[in-house]
């Protein structure tokens, strides 16, 4: 079969390889310069690793992405980096059972409850009954308000933008169960790690068009036909993999039932500033940083250069400074320098002195980052099989209950394919 697919992130990605070892043909089409999609990178002419636009790691027990990582022989860097919280103006570690039990902000009851929570979710293997329960009257009642309030709502807050009062109890176990102390990073960055997936693909004869965007989709006497500028293109079947919206845009024939049911999925965009500096931002060797603040203009702070070496980034110290937000929310319309100066007052509280180290920043944003996954959310997830004869979707809204990101973006391309070739 000839078959195409749109979008060249890691789903899209993943679904070529599978079908082109299946014995298909495929074109991938995809609007940005390059593949990798939330993962996409940039790299600055004195650096020899790209780096992501957007955050990302892998956790050791990511057996998606690693297995393709050793089926392509790309190499894997596994590493220990501690990941902290900002409560009240500190910085603490609370990456272990142990570092649980010195968190001082909590009387040791409240400790030994969190952490007693926290076992429960991490060594149940069983999901479906929690997607009835609300994550914030949960984490309330089993832990304790002052642990919530200290601990959990601010995070909640500062990545549900105001959506946090209704999150499954589903995606909150996922998290905790998923996370692994040890985070693994493909050599050279996601972007090179993706365009090594992109070699593998060319020569098993996949074809990308990169630049180029789908404006139309529909189906055409038993095929499926994508309109470009300027150009048509005719696939016996079609995977989308773009952003439910983004389906709905390019194909007018879809029924008004499913663009009601796709469109009542909702999320946020992303709005990362990235900053390179020439010392490290913190300095107590803190990776991740979660903000334990409600009046925090940033949900997190992620030292990469606490993570991966600086010599691969010409000496820079790179730091992220992620948001989740609203796709209307002003943000988005704002530069680099004018978001940094909305963050400046909080970053001076962790490094008063990091605007002296400064070499530069760029802020990189994403419409569709981060799915809501409210109470029953698997009663509300779209099929591959689209109301389009041979197109099927394949996006981050259908790998609940697991969190986004490139592990389960792979494992999404491996499933749709599966699927599309033994449908009945």
């Amino acid at each position: 079969m000839r078959i195409g697919i749109i979008g060249a992130g890691f789903t899209g990605l993943s679904a070529a390889h599978n079908l082109l070892k299946n014995g298909h043909s495929v074109s991938i089409f995809e609007k940005d310069e390059g593949p990798g999609g939330l993962a996409l990178g940039y790299q600055e002419r004195d650096w020899n690793w790209s780096l992501e636009k957007h955050y990302h790691h892998w956790f050791t027990n990511d057996k998606a992405v690693l297995n393709l990582a050793k089926e392509i022989n790309h190499k894997v860097i596994i590493k220990r980096p501690k990941t902290s919280v900002y409560v009240k103006g500190d910085i603490f570690q609370l990456d272990s059972p142990l570092a649980v039990l010195k968190f001082p902000y909590l009387s040791i009851l409240e400790r030994i409850r969190m952490g007693i929570v926290l076992a429960f979710l991490r060594y149940n293997p069983i999901w479906r009954p929690l997607e009835k329960i609300n994550t914030k009257s949960f984490l309330q009642k089993t832990m304790g308000r002052r642990v919530y309030e200290t601990i959990w709502e601010p995070q909640l807050i500062n990545k549900f933008g105001g959506m946090e009062e209704n999150i499954s109890l589903a995606w909150f176990w996922a998290r905790i169960r998923k996370r692994t102390a040890k985070l693994a990073y493909p050599q050279g960055g996601f972007l090179h790690f993706a365009n090594a997936l992109v070699s593998r693909i060319k020569e098993l004869g996949g074809e990308f068009v990169f630049k180029t965007e789908v404006l139309e989709l529909k189906e055409n006497g038993g095929k499926v036909l994508l309109k470009t500028q300027g150009s048509e293109h005719e696939f016996d079947k079609v995977i989308v993999t773009l952003p439910s919206f983004f389906f709905i845009k390019i194909a007018p024939s879809l029924t008004k039932e499913y663009k009601e049911k796709l469109m009542k999925l909702k999320g946020l965009g992303a709005v990362n500033l990235v900053l390179r500096l020439k010392s490290s931002f913190l300095k107590d060797g803190t990776y991740w940083l979660s903000v334990c603040d409600k009046k925090s203009p940033i949900m997190a702070v992620v030292d990469h250069s606490n993570f991966m070496d600086v010599t691969n980034y010409n000496g820079e110290h790179i730091v992220y400074l992620g948001n989740y937000l609203p796709m209307n929310h002003r943000y988005f319309k704002m530069d680099a320098k004018a978001i940094l100066k909305i963050y400046d007052p909080f970053l001076k509280k962790i490094n008063e002195k990091y605007k002296s180290n400064l070499i530069g920043l760029e802020v990189f944003k994403a419409p569709f980052a981060q799915p809501i996954i409210p109470v029953n959310y698997s009663k509300m997830i779209p099929p591959f099989k689209t109301p389009i004869t041979n197109v099927f979707l394949a996006n981050i809204q259908q790998v609940y209950p697991w969190d986004r990101g490139t592990n389960y973006a792979v494992e999404l391309g491996e499933r749709v394919v599966d699927f599309m070739l033994n449908e009945k």
